[in-house]
């Protein structure tokens, strides 16, 4: 028998079972650092590896069953530190997004942390094709010299691009018709980081980082976003986002709930809301309507739970193990994982 019990905090009301769905490795990558994954509609898996570091292999690859290959081919792969950067060649990847039948790589340009070396951009590739079918290159006015442009939502309805930045507090804004950008909620308390430093089981990992997290509700008109070093959850209408205004904007903000302190975080169809709890090894879910936060997985197949996709009615995610990987990753494994959520 399926046993529950509910513990009520003063944020909140958790849940937690005695039963987790079984976690399935559908890939691996020894020294190579995966952060992002995406699952197309009609089911192909796409992930990207940061720049780092040096010695990055590929940037954005395609996985099928146990291999990868590099997308959309070797070429855009091909650049590395110093060389000439230009628009047919990936820089410093961070996320990659299937929405649709386009795949939308975000590039920050901004490798090694270093500072962004020309604007920001996403390259939006026909997934028919496999070819590049549209650049959104970031306004001057949208971004800053040490932004890191993290992760970014599709929003049919409005014709729009939402953006974190991770490295700059605040958000960015695309109009998909236009290509123009605007920037909103810049050192704002929602979009700010709340700490510098995260507690694991092996020790403290010191790092400052900003708006992270981001997940777009289409039903209600809700962006959602969160500071990775942070424990409290944000969201604003995307009306209120759009009005290009000030103190509507700022207004607009509304606290949701107290979280983990999450990396990446997505909200499937029926408005439930995935996000990690990265000091505990654990995937949590929010009932944003109810309130009631739940654990979905936990233990040792989650190490740093990166970043989220859904098909299917599976979750996909990465382990990124960010507060492991220091100096040589050689012999760190990083993994792409599923597990059913309905």
């Amino acid at each position: 028998m399926r046993k529950i019990f509910i513990l009520v905090i003063v944020f909140g009301i958790w849940s937690c079972t005695s039963e987790k769905p079984e976690i399935e490795n559908i890939a691996s990558f020894k020294g190579q650092q995966v952060t992002g994954v995406t699952v197309s509609d009609n089911g192909r898996v796409f992930a990207n590896f940061p720049r780092w570091r040096e010695q990055v292999k590929n940037s954005v690859i395609e996985v099928t069953n146990t291999t990868s290959t590099p997308f959309p081919n070797q070429t855009w792969n091909s650049w590395d530190i110093g060389k000439t950067v230009t628009d047919s060649v990936f820089v410093a990847v961070q996320s990659v997004v299937a929405f649709e039948n386009t795949l939308y790589v975000l590039d920050t340009r901004n490798p090694l942390f270093k500072g962004v070396i020309v604007n920001p951009r996403i390259f939006a590739f026909n997934l028919s094709s496999n070819k590049l079918e549209k650049i959104y290159v970031l306004q001057e006015e949208s971004f800053h010299k040490d932004s890191y442009i993290n992760d970014l939502r599709i929003d049919k309805k409005k014709g729009k691009i939402y953006l974190t930045d991770s490295g700059h507090a605040g958000l960015v804004v695309i109009d998909i018709a236009s290509r123009t950008s605007f920037r909103a909620l810049d050192n704002h308390k929602s979009t700010l980081a709340e700490t510098n430093q995260l507690t694991f089981n092996n020790g403290i990992w010191k790092n400052t980082v900003h708006s992270d997290g981001i997940a777009l509700d289409t039903k209600n008109d809700m962006l959602y976003f969160h500071a990775l070093t942070g424990y409290n959850l944000y969201a604003i209408s995307t009306e209120n986002l759009l009005s290009q205004n000030k103190a509507t904007i700022e207004n607009g903000v509304k606290h949701i709930a107290k979280t983990s302190a999450p990396d990446g975080m997505i909200m499937d169809a029926s408005g439930q809301l995935f996000y990690a709890d990265l000091e505990h090894n654990k995937i949590m879910k929010l009932d944003v309507t109810s309130g009631e936060i739940s654990v979905v997985a936990e233990g040792e197949q989650v190490k740093w739970a990166d970043t989220f996709s859904i098909y299917k009615n599976e979750l996909y995610y990465t382990n990124s193990r960010i507060n492991e990987a220091k100096g040589d990753i050689s012999a760190l494994e990083f993994t792409i994982n599923k597990l059913k959520i309905n």
